[in-house]
């Protein structure tokens, strides 16, 4: 999978997939990732990127022209252009697994100052995307957030291939608690069911933990799960006793 990133700060996009599975996944040729600075496609001798806003107000306005530029350079066929916006639509797991499955190139627009010039955003971009309802300094974060979040998909990232399926939300559901040795801590003890050795009925506590956890903390997510009728068996147990009931 191959990503490009437009932004005036290319050390913080270098220094961000430097470690980690990230680190490892592009060292061993996982995924490729370019960077592009705007200022490199200026034709003034300051390299300026931004100027004020028409209408007056405070900020400045990122430039047209250079990020056009860079896209132009960046662009290879299929690939996409997304503008990392608080304005855009939120980026959720199933967007992740989508442009992973599909292997889509990205070409991710981090924006900086007051904004971009809205007729870079009409003409250029295919899409916006949000991490959330709040404010970055900057898009590099949320392009990091970007790479990080599709990159541990790819095939043999991951140390263990279950490892992103039984993740929260790639079901739709939380995920369940986790615990590792020893197996007494701060007076709290492991699970009996966890001790067992019996498969079956540590997968049935895991799904039984995962829904109880969507339902105590994101009970939202439950209304676009497919639930089968067990899970539904279950939920009704939730909602018939006390929330803090441990299964």
């Amino acid at each position: 999978m191959r990503f490009d990133v437009i932004s005036i700060f290319p050390d913080m996009i270098w220094s961000g997939v430097r470690e980690g599975v990230c680190g490892r996944a592009l060292s061993a040729g996982k995924y490729q990732l370019k960077v592009w600075n705007p200022r490199d496609f200026t034709t003034d001798r300051y390299q300026t990127v931004d100027d004020r806003p028409y209408g007056g107000g405070p900020g400045m306005v990122m430039k047209y022209q250079p990020l056009a530029d860079a896209i132009a350079a960046a662009r290879t066929p299929q690939a996409r252009v997304v503008y990392l916006s608080p304005q855009g639509q939120t980026l959720t797991q199933r967007i992740v697994e989508d442009r992973v499955n599909r292997q889509t190139p990205l070409i991710l627009v981090a924006g900086r100052y007051e904004g971009i010039d809205q007729r870079f955003i009409d003409q250029v971009c295919d899409e916006e995307w949000s991490l959330g309802d709040y404010i970055l300094s900057g898009g590099e974060l949320a392009a990091l957030v970007v790479i990080d979040a599709m990159v541990r998909l790819l095939p043999g990232v991951l140390g263990h291939h279950q490892s992103a399926a039984q993740d929260s939300h790639s079901t739709g559901l939380l995920d369940c608690p986790h615990y590792t040795r020893p197996e007494q801590v701060a007076g709290q003890v492991v699970p009996d069911v966890l001790l067992s050795g019996d498969h079956q009925a540590i997968s049935d506590w895991r799904r039984k933990q995962a829904l109880l956890q969507t339902y105590k903390k994101r009970p939202d997510l439950l209304l676009t799960v497919d639930l089968s009728a067990r899970d539904k068996a279950w939920l009704m147990e939730f909602t018939q006793n006390d929330t803090k009931v441990k299964l």
